[in-house]
């Protein structure tokens, strides 16, 4: 399936974008994220150890381009001369604010996860299509 008039470019590069926001965020926020999931620097490490570290950094990639192409047609569907920037921003911020959060605020209430773990990866998310929607939004779709 291709929504027409999608530039792929402007997918490839937000979805890089994207992406690449996870290495700073989650360095800078570990400490506390290991610790609202019970986690300790000896179990990742032993789990890095078992050869397949390199497995959630490329479905990350993937649901970034995913994402991003969504995104993409979301705002192409705004109609003619309405792919700017601000309008990019905008929609990154409602479809995080109408499906990401909802979803994960959900989730992670059944689940008893701490209000901290929400506010690290649904502040992240948040940071993702505000940023994938700026860049769809100012290259044009």
């Amino acid at each position: 399936m291709t929504f027409a008039g999608i530039n792929y470019l402007a997918v490839i590069i937000a979805a890089a974008a994207g992406w690449a926001v996870g290495m700073p965020w989650y360095m800078a926020l570990a400490r506390p994220w290991m610790a609202a999931n019970g986690l300790s620097k000896e179990a990742i490490a032993q789990s890095h150890g078992r050869g397949r570290a390199y497995v959630p950094l490329v479905l990350a990639f993937v649901a970034c381009l995913v994402m991003a192409w969504v995104l993409a047609g979301v705002i192409g569907h705004l109609g003619p001369g309405q792919v700017t920037l601000r309008n990019g921003i905008i929609s990154g911020l409602f479809c995080w604010l109408g499906f990401v959060v909802t979803t994960m605020a959900v989730n992670y209430t059944f689940a008893m996860r701490p209000r901290l773990l929400l506010a690290i990866d649904g502040g992240y998310w948040l940071v993702v299509l505000v940023l994938m929607g700026a860049i769809v939004g100012a290259m044009g779709v």
